[in-house]
């Protein structure tokens, strides 16, 4: 006996995506399969997925043969479904909270990956938490393999002095590696969502000198007024920001979007 297609698994237990929630399901396991395979070898690995929806992800992770998969639903109505799936896979087990307020480290043991559809509205603060966690213990994550909307992605891997440059590109980038794995269009997700969605790998840098939360401010601190010089824009911030900038040799006339990571991390560590 087996399990249904995951788009008759859905039907059967009349389970409908919900809006609020932000979910948009993928039932081709095909196209899971393909997002499971840029995460990686999985035995010996504890995997974290958030928002599981109808387990079509799920099936594919555990294909690979993780240690265990533990899965963070916030929907209630998918209890039944998810149970069934659990029922075929003793390595599998589902965790009813708010993705935003779990601890995901707390879930299973080292080595870990996440690898997850997440929805669009708690996307970016889910990541940067977990890049928050991952530069303060090296050994909390093994890589990310995220689904985010195709903008998003464009913003974590600019380059400096593009228009998709900026607070974003630099924290992602001080910490990781990110690449941009796959596009998939509207079509292959139920119900179709407006925008075209990107899968991107994250992997630590060996270093990110300094404290997240100092990083955090120099960097809102300098976009925070984007057409202004670093000098106008930081100096409410860091009164002696002008003097610091000649310091290092970064002009003071410059553009936040001017500036390399390399730079910004140098600015930090100045302002300290």
């Amino acid at each position: 006996m087996t399990l249904p297609s995951v788009l008759a698994h859905l039907r059967a237990h009349g389970v409908e995506p919900n809006k609020a929630l932000g979910q948009n399901f993928i039932t081709d396991l095909n196209i899971t399969d393909k997002i499971v395979l840029f995460a990686g070898p999985l035995p010996g690995h504890t995997v974290i997925e958030i928002g599981p929806g109808p387990g079509g992800l799920s099936r594919s992770i555990l294909e690979h043969r993780p240690e265990q998969l533990v899965v963070v639903e916030q929907d209630q109505t998918l209890t039944n479904l998810l149970e069934e799936i659990k029922g075929y896979h003793s390595n599998f087990s589902v965790y009813f909270a708010d993705a935003l307020k779990t601890d995901v480290t707390a879930l299973g043991p080292a080595p870990r990956k996440i690898i997850a559809n997440l929805p669009y509205n708690i996307a970016t603060p889910l990541m940067l938490r977990w890049l928050e966690k991952w530069h303060s213990d090296p050994h909390s994550f093994s890589s990310l393999t995220l689904m985010f909307q195709k903008e998003v992605v464009d913003r974590l891997i600019a380059k400096p002095r593009s228009k998709a440059y900026g607070r974003l590109s630099v924290m992602v980038q001080w910490i990781c590696e990110v690449e941009a794995k796959f596009h998939l269009p509207p079509h292959v997700f139920l119900p179709p969502p407006k925008v075209t969605s990107t899968v991107a790998h994250f992997v630590r840098r060996p270093h990110a000198d300094g404290t997240f939360k100092h990083m955090e401010k120099v960097v809102a601190a300098a976009f925070s007024q984007r057409r202004k010089t670093l000098k106008k824009a930081m100096r409410n911030n860091f009164p002696d920001i002008e003097n610091v900038l000649n310091k290092i040799g970064i002009a003071p006339t410059a553009r936040a979007e001017e500036l390399s990571v390399a730079q910004f991390t140098q600015l930090a560590g100045a302002l300290e």
